[in-house]
């Protein structure tokens, strides 16, 4: 009998294999308690300056066939190098980082370097392109979260990833920057590209928020700007589990819908998603009095940072901090899924990435930021870790390449689903559960499982059970006669609580939902800005030198 018994579980957990190998759900494919490096002596260890571990966190990934390249910006002192790789490897391992293009470009914890070298500072984000280079955006500053030190000025180095040398450095012109300029994401924009520096590359500002774009073919830049990038007090607070922390960065998710031309971005201090399309950045420096014509994707139910877009249908992945998962919402159809929820292994996702090397393939980075911000770190749990995790048409074997779906116009709001399974209260999706031995799918039907994951204004249907948001277009809001720090300035306690905010209050941001009108190609009205808005603006394209 215990024979038997023992035969009959040998089947069954063959047979679970068999499915974990099909649908293998969320993976960690690297995962650290501390980070640590391969210094070149050991006394490099030994200096707090040079190296604390408890200091040290990752914000920004890239992935190719064999090494996964990792950004550890200077948010805190004793962050050694701030570029870093580690082999591909096994799935769990916790590897050593490699500095990265090698140790002469950190310059932590030294004085005998010159902006000008070819150091790395402090780089939160860094992206591959199509001609096999490495894309790193250096803020230049120093201990961001602390003293705030403005090292050197932002500057992009290009890496080529067959030698790791570096093929071209691109400095900033100083009018495009602030005075607390702090580049911390970027895309680079490859669409039109006839050779490898045809390109346009996309640039966050997250402390003097604004978008920075560069024409990488006239080596020229410009500054755009607009208030759905700054943050927003009410949602200065974040929650994660019983976590509380108050930061208050304006924009900082950034991704590119590639097919259809649009450009997602999102602050921290917000629960908004936006849109602007890549013809609307590329065409240049706004003439005074305009405004850049952004649109409002719609809500999410928390905070969140990392964004991507999926390869096969170009839905929108995100992350809501307070739900520590990773979810998508279908731009065309308004389907929404809950890709993968885990309470330890998906607290605070900061970057979300697609691979070349793998196509239908995320990574995305869930470092516990949490955690080290508000010092109160175990070193003795999993602080840093890469994910990985394959979308369901990559998995369904029925999706050989992307798929091409109808555009979502930026002008245009897409028509209304008409089958019930696509609206706004009844949702379908699939959890992973980290916690359970098997790959759980579920269909959800209650109406209120998803609601508040993401709410697209734009796509509501006669079938949603509330109308979560009025929208009137009410055309451009007097600053002065209704400001959002009137109340915080009447000595509201801050920052204000979420429970207390009036949904159905009409926002000047709530105002840029799309309306049926002409494609995001064709030009779009003038739109003219506040004037105390105005006096931020700067309308030149500025020449690199």
């Amino acid at each position: 009998m215990q024979q038997l018994f023992a035969t009959l579980l040998g089947l069954l957990l063959c047979s679970q294999f068999a499915v974990w190998a099909q649908s293998p759900g969320l993976q960690v494919a690297k995962q650290w308690k501390l980070l640590s490096y391969n210094f070149e002596s050991p006394t490099q260890a030994s200096d707090p300056n040079f190296y604390n571990p408890q200091n040290v966190l990752i914000t920004g990934i890239a992935v190719t066939d064999d090494r996964i390249f990792i950004a550890t910006p200077k948010l805190f002192s004793g962050v050694s190098s701030t570029v870093n790789w580690v082999p591909k490897g096994k799935l769990g391992e916790s590897p050593q980082l490699q500095a990265y293009p090698d140790w002469s470009f950190s310059n932590t914890a030294r004085s005998n370097f010159n902006c000008s070298d070819l150091i790395l500072t402090s780089v939160y984000r860094l992206r591959i392109d199509s001609c096999n280079r490495l894309w790193l955006l250096d803020a230049g500053v120093s201990r961001s979260l602390e003293d705030y030190e403005i090292t050197c000025p932002p500057k992009i180095l290009v890496v080529d990833l067959n030698t790791d040398r570096v093929v071209r450095r691109i400095d900033f012109p100083p009018e495009v920057l602030r005075g607390e300029t702090l580049f911390t994401n970027m895309v680079i924009d490859e669409t039109t590209a006839k050779s490898c520096d045809d390109v346009f590359v996309y640039i966050t500002d997250t402390v003097e928020p604004g978008i920075i774009v560069y024409d990488s073919s006239k080596d020229v830049t410009w500054r755009l700007s607009h208030p759905a990038m700054y943050p927003d007090p009410d949602f200065a607070q974040s929650e994660i589990h019983n976590d509380r922390f108050v930061l208050m960065d304006g924009v900082v998710g950034l991704t590119f819908d590639e097919r259809n031309g649009i450009v997602y971005f999102q602050p921290l201090a917000t629960d908004r998603v936006f849109s602007v399309h890549k013809n609307v950045l590329r065409a240049g420096p706004l003439a005074s009095g305009q405004m850049l014509d952004v649109k409002l994707v719609g809500k999410k139910s928390s905070q969140g940072i990392g964004l991507a877009v999926s390869p096969f249908d170009s839905s929108l992945i995100f992350s809501p901090l307070t739900e520590t998962a990773l979810a998508s919402w279908n731009p065309t159809t308004n389907q929404q899924s809950v890709l993968a929820q885990d309470r330890d292994r998906l607290q605070f996702v900061a970057d979300i990435t697609t691979t070349r090397s793998e196509p239908g393939v995320i990574y995305a980075i869930a470092s516990k930021f949490h955690r080290f911000f508000l010092k109160n770190l175990n070193a003795n749990e999993f602080n840093n870790r890469i994910v990985r995790l394959e979308l369901s048409g990559a998995r369904t074997g029925g999706i050989k390449s992307p798929l091409h779906t109808l555009p979502l116009s930026l002008a245009t709001a897409p028509s209304a689903p008409s089958a019930p399974a696509a609206h706004n209260s009844i949702l379908h999706y699939g959890i992973y559960n980290q916690h359970s031995q098997s790959h759980v799918h579920s269909t959800q039907t209650s109406p209120n499982a998803l609601q508040t994951y993401f709410t697209s204004p734009a796509l509501t249907t006669p079938l949603t059970t509330k109308t979560p948001y009025k929208y009137e277009n009410a055309g451009i809001i007097n600053y002065g006669v209704r400001s959002p720090f009137t109340a915080l300035n009447q000595g509201e306690a801050f920052p204000p609580s979420k429970a207390n905010r009036d949904t159905y209050q009409r926002s000047y941001l709530d105002t840029l939902v799309s309306s049926p009108g002409p494609t995001a190609a064709a030009a779009s009205p003038s739109i003219t800005a506040p004037t105390s808005y105005m006096q931020r603006h700067s309308g030149y394209y500025y020449h690199h030198h």
